[in-house]
């Protein structure tokens, strides 16, 4: 099973750049995308169809923000959008399609870079996830949770790590969270599983050479129940062609 996730920074904007036409290659089960920043009712007229795919849309409710979108081969026996959290599910950050062996969700993050005021819904956010990942846990199904988490788990996951230790991204609080995540909360890191080593980002400022350069994050994730520890068999980051600032992540998985 192979699962590509990419934070498109603008749908519309990523498909003018290219984005389907590689997505088309890429023989994918499961498409994730974040920050779609757009209505379904927006796309006609764009480059935005992969044949022999379902397509799913959760928008946020203020336009040109946020959104997820999640295309499958094969038909969800059923499809949930948030996570029953309202001030979250209006803005559009969770779209879950439950498959025949396995449930795989388009995540995005809330990002704390614009302010304190984000900062605190960042926080919000987190808090208010720990309940849901619980809820996942103790269903039947395993889970892919695979987007844009907006933070850096450990020094190894950014170029810069020692002067952003007080940048939104890669807080100590953000960072324990994940240390959670990945201990007690018993989820796994299916990337680092089979590319452990560094230099390895998904995010690069757009200002200066950072991509050039690769001063980058790897803030892009795919999160996996602990049922599916050691089935990542592939991974990859796409760097030769640029749709965003974001760089499509793959995985491939032995279900």
């Amino acid at each position: 099973m192979r699962v590509v996730t990419v934070n498109v920074c603008g749908l519309r904007s990523a498909a003018t750049k290219g984005l389907y036409p590689w997505l088309r290659r890429q023989n994918a089960d499961v498409i994730c995308l974040q920050e779609t920043r757009c209505q379904e009712s927006q796309l006609a007229g764009h480059d935005v169809e992969l044949p022999g795919y379902h397509a799913y849309f959760c928008a946020a409710q203020r336009k040109g923000y946020a959104g997820v979108a999640l295309y499958s081969r094969e038909k969800p026996a059923r499809v949930l959008r948030g996570f029953g959290v309202p001030e979250f599910d209006g803005e559009g950050r969770y779209l879950e399609a439950q498959l025949g062996k396995v449930a795989v969700v388009s995540l995005y993050l809330p990002s704390g870079s614009a302010g304190e005021e984000r900062q605190a819904s960042k926080y919000r956010f987190l808090d208010a996830f720990v309940p849901h990942l619980a809820r996942l846990r103790r269903r039947r199904l395993p889970y892919i949770l695979s987007g844009d988490w907006n933070i850096a788990h450990r020094p190894i996951d950014l170029r810069n790590w020692k002067s952003n230790q007080k940048n939104s991204g890669f807080l100590p609080g953000e960072r324990a969270w994940m240390d959670d995540l990945f201990g007690r909360r018993g989820y796994v890191d299916a990337f680092r599983e089979v590319c452990p080593g560094p230099d390895l980002y998904t995010w690069w400022s757009n200002r200066g050479r950072a991509r050039q350069n690769n001063v980058g994050w790897r803030i892009d994730y795919q999160v996996v129940s602990r049922s599916l520890a050691g089935r990542a068999r592939r991974g990859s980051i796409y760097t030769a062609a640029r749709f965003s600032d974001h760089a499509p992540l793959t995985l491939d998985y032995a279900l």
